[in-house]
């Protein structure tokens, strides 16, 4: 695939980004380098991988969701929190509306 000057007037136009008609001409041998380089990548035979998601394989450490009772590091200062609100709405901090 290759493309000409009218594709990338395209292309800016969609992206809205003004280009000027020099920087089109400019544009046209690196677009289609660019498209040349993952044609070539489309040739590489890559049956029996497996996809990755990552160069290394990376696994979650995951911990147990729990409140702590300590009111110093964990949960249970509600009340505490909400003194410092300057508007309380049924245990939340009350916001002004933003969206019409």
């Amino acid at each position: 695939m290759s493309v000409d000057t009218a594709t990338v007037a395209k292309i800016a136009a969609l992206a809205r980004i003004k280009v000027s008609e020099a920087e089109l001409e400019a544009m046209v041998p690196e677009l289609n380098g660019i498209l040349a380089w993952v044609e070539q990548l489309g040739e590489v035979d890559v049956t029996g991988i497996e996809p990755m998601t990552a160069v290394i394989e990376n696994h979650l450490r995951l911990r147990d969701d729990v409140i702590d009772a300590d009111p110093l590091t964990g949960g249970g200062v509600r009340d505490k929190v909400l003194a410092n609100a300057p508007a309380r709405e049924d245990g939340f901090f009350g916001v002004p509306k933003v969206i019409e």
